[in-house]
């Protein structure tokens, strides 16, 4: 992967997440990290998912300083930063605020296995930062949601919104994407009343191993690019 490369990804994580439903005005934000080791290509401030182009990007340093770009970097750039950095082999960070997400978050209930998207963390509930709802703005609380994350493939941040990551672009697009529908599946059936039916954690890892493997998370990032419009059918 090239600088170039990671731009072009930065732009298309972006316009992806707005076709799977994360978008939010102009708050919310992918990153990829810079192939030279130099930190991480991010959207600027002020635009939505939807509108960022290669002209709309930063690359942030690790200590947070704008390298290419213009303005300042996110309050919360220290999400991805100490993401990735605390874990190497990962491409790709998402934080968006997700209804379904924080809508379910406020309930403090276990995220079951109910569907297919809910069996992606294999029957084992979903980590949830508590340490603070407010914004991510420090290095300090950055590491503390890493810590939270470890190997799972997103977080919830109750009364905040949620965190996903990947050691792909396309599988972290694809973590967010599916937290939020596995949320969006269980709001709907609590509104019903009780639920009956969840995979156990033994089926449930079975049908992350099955239903989840790396191709079938890149069939679903290709297709929310074709819906953004950023490659060709």
């Amino acid at each position: 992967m090239t600088p170039l490369d990671a731009q072009k990804l930065a732009v298309h994580a972006s316009r992806a997440l707005a076709a799977g439903g994360h978008q939010d005005m102009v708050w919310g934000h992918a990153a990829v990290r810079d192939p030279q080791g130099r930190g991480i290509w991010i959207k600027a401030p002020g635009w939505g998912l939807e509108e960022v182009d290669e002209t709309r990007l930063q690359l942030v340093s690790f200590d947070a300083e704008v390298l290419v770009g213009t303005g300042v970097p996110h309050k919360e750039c220290h999400i991805h930063l100490q993401v990735l950095l605390a874990r190497p082999e990962l491409v790709c960070s998402v934080h968006t605020h997700a209804r379904n997400a924080v809508a379910f978050g406020a309930l403090d209930v276990p995220l079951l296995a109910l569907s297919h998207e809910g069996a992606l963390f294999g029957g084992d509930d979903v980590p949830r930062f508590r340490e603070t709802g407010a914004l991510i703005s420090t290095p300090g609380l950055g590491k503390a949601l890493a810590a939270t994350l470890a190997d799972a493939p997103a977080a919830l941040i109750p009364k905040h919104g949620l965190l996903a990551a990947g050691r792909s672009v396309g599988a972290a697009v694809m973590h967010a994407v599916l937290l939020e529908r596995a949320c969006q599946i269980q709001l709907a059936a609590l509104a019903a009343g009780p639920v009956r039916a969840a995979s156990d954690p033994d089926e449930a890892r079975a049908k992350r191993a099955e239903c989840w493997p790396e191709s079938q998370l890149e069939a679903g990032w290709r297709y929310l690019l074709r819906r953004a419009g950023a490659v060709r059918s």
